[in-house]
């Protein structure tokens, strides 16, 4: 019999968790409501209708501009030529460039 109570006490915390818990947003549970989702939409993300581009800071139209998708974010860019430097070293342009320490050879 303790062991009969000792699963089951493990499968109602289980279903708990799953549907009332963090497995409630793998299942599709969705507690929290995304406010750039449109009205009665399906949660969609929808792009800024502009955009700074990340390479020489002009702000540019998100409908004409290139793209690239980097460490899951989208930017957009004016021209060819700064979605080509972007790409070529992105985390000079996302501030996520390596510190330099002092002392390094």
């Amino acid at each position: 019999m303790g062991m009969i109570g000792y699963l089951l006490f493990w499968a109602v915390l289980f279903f708990v968790m799953m549907r009332f818990g963090c497995g409630a947003h793998v299942m599709g549970h969705h507690h929290h409501s995304n406010r750039n989702a449109p009205p009665g939409g399906n949660g969609a993300w929808i792009p800024p209708a502009w955009d700074r581009d990340p390479v020489c800071g002009k702000i540019v139209p998100i409908a004409g501009a290139k793209s690239s998708i980097w460490e899951g974010h989208a930017y957009y860019f004016c021209s060819e030529d700064c979605r080509t430097k972007f790409e070529a070293a992105p985390r000079i342009y996302t501030g996520n460039a390596p510190v330099a320490h002092q002392g390094a050879a």
